[in-house]
């Protein structure tokens, strides 16, 4: 889940660390992901790969200034390969893929790719979904579920779904970069990797602050299948990729990736390498490891974006659990971690909100991707990039979004950065 490279010198690791609080500073959080479970049979909107397809058709109007924004930043960037789906209201503005998978292998819409974070967004829905149900609620402290997790009586399922425990992230810990680095295809654990944050103690009191864990989503699925009596890749997908019609988008407990495959390749060892198939089970718990394609990328963008599965109520919480105001420097939690959260930017309830722009943006292991949906314009746009050698560090795919956001909602940047 998250966007740090794992570089092997010791500088290159301290770098790793930086971007890492860097992505928390822009918030943009994001992890790993893999997956191929069955595909869901029904519900609307319904479509299969064949259906991701090239928008057809001479291109005029928006479809085609999206076009050009995209190919002059492929070049610009140095980009393999870039995948795009932009809609308005629900309605295709442009559906197309750039460059190569692999050497001589055309990339293609249909093609699937790690979706990472986007999983958090599926499950803060799905928390409130619980909620609206009565089933939970979003103060409830967590001791009956994760009984072994350190202030668990202090702990509430709200904190976890909107990082406020003041747990560590394993992901900024130089321990576990080296160990990362130096094994890429390890099988991990929740258990092994929870170790790592367990080690440190609190940012702060729970409650009282801001700081980006990817423990904190290890620790609230776990909460979630005690809750539901439910493994959460069955969940999410009763819950929501289900309903929403996301048959592409899928969890698997391999590092494998269903068929056609977008190759990914990242130098962040230090050479260029082929990282398609690294192992993502340290990016967050075993069930909500995801891989998609681009169409099922910018549907989910629409429908998280705008609250589809949620009452209002429910909708407002998403965008504003109670995390604005939070965040601020103390005397054991400097301000490169505990970043400050305002009204124009800030964590929601397992999505990011920037200028009134819902979204997530997972980058790892070569693979970078966004999806971002402005409720103002109903404009979804969802873009995923991989690397040649000489691509700059970041998320790229955020970079094409911005670029094509300015185009088609001038008035409302997505300033990510």
């Amino acid at each position: 889940m998250t966007r740090i490279p794992i570089p092997t010198r010791p500088r290159m690791r301290a770098r790793a660390a930086r971007r890492a609080l860097l992505c928390a500073a822009l918030l943009a959080v994001t992890v790993q992901a893999t997956a191929t479970a069955p595909a869901f049979a029904g519900g609307p909107g319904r479509h299969a790969a064949s259906d991701c397809v090239r928008t057809e058709g001479p291109l005029h109007g928006e479809a085609r200034e999206v076009l050009d924004i995209t190919r002059k930043a492929k070049a610009e960037l140095h980009l393999k390969s870039v995948e795009l789906k932009v809609t308005r209201h629900g309605r295709e503005v442009l559906t197309d893929a750039l460059g190569e998978s692999m050497t001589g292998v055309p990339a293609r819409p249909d093609m699937h790719f790690r979706a990472g974070s986007v999983a958090f967004s599926y499950v803060g829905t799905a928390l409130l979904q619980l909620v609206e149900e009565g089933k939970v609620g979003l103060d409830d402290t967590v001791e009956r579920w994760l009984p072994t997790l350190p202030k668990a009586n202090r702990i509430t399922l709200r904190m976890l779904a909107t990082n406020t425990t003041g747990l560590h992230d394993y992901v900024t810990d130089p321990a576990f970069l080296a160990e990362l680095e130096a094994h890429p295809f390890r099988q991990w654990t929740p258990k092994q990797l929870l170790a790592y944050p367990y080690s440190h103690p609190f940012w702060y009191e729970p409650g009282t602050n801001w700081s980006y864990s990817h423990a904190n989503y290890v620790l609230l699925i776990q909460a979630l299948e005690k809750i539901t009596g439910t493994r959460i890749d069955k969940f999410l997908r009763e819950r929501v990729t289900g309903p929403l019609g996301l048959d592409n988008t899928r969890n698997n407990f391999t590092p494998d990736i269903p068929r056609p495959v977008l190759h990914a390749f990242t130098s962040e060892r230090g050479l260029y390498e082929e990282s398609t198939f690294w192992n993502p089970s340290w990016t967050t718990a075993p069930g909500a490891v995801i891989t998609t394609h681009i169409c099922d990328l910018a549907r989910s963008a629409q429908a998280i974006g705008s609250g589809e599965l949620l009452s209002r109520r429910s909708y407002r919480t998403l965008i504003d659990p109670g995390t604005v105001g939070l965040g601020h420097a103390t005397a054991t939690c400097p301000a490169t971690i505990c970043l400050k959260q305002t009204e124009a930017k800030h964590f929601g309830l397992g999505v990011i909100v920037i200028n009134g722009w819902v979204l997530q943006n997972p980058s790892f292991s070569g693979y970078a991707a966004i999806q971002a949906y402005l409720p103002s314009d109903g404009l979804a746009i969802a873009v995923d990039a991989t690397k040649t050698k000489d691509t700059p560090d970041g998320n790229m795919a955020e970079v094409i979004a911005r670029r094509i956001a300015a185009a088609l909602a001038p008035q409302t940047p997505l300033a990510i950065d």
